[in-house]
């Protein structure tokens, strides 16, 4: 793992995404060179991977509060479950 990816893995999500709006930015803007910007969309591509894991994580982490016969909460399950 290079010392860029090693940052990277340990960003919270909230700060690869500022750091991907901030590539963003500068690729827009027009200003950096050719080889600048395949080096910004690269380092871009790997933070926009890490905020989908990121975000992956959390959602396998969201659960729904799974209500009883009488409408008072009975438990939770999984997020994603497939009998809602």
């Amino acid at each position: 793992m290079t010392d860029a990816s090693a940052q990277i893995a340990e960003m919270t999500f909230e700060d690869a995404l500022k750091a991907l709006e901030d590539i963003v930015r500068r690729l827009e803007s027009g200003d950096a060179t050719l080889d600048d910007s395949i080096s910004l969309y690269e380092q871009g591509e790997k933070l926009r991977l890490h905020c989908q894991q990121r975000l992956d994580a959390a959602q396998a982490r969201i659960e729904r509060v799974v209500q009883g016969a009488d409408g008072q909460p009975a438990g939770t399950q999984p997020f994603d479950a497939t009998d809602r």
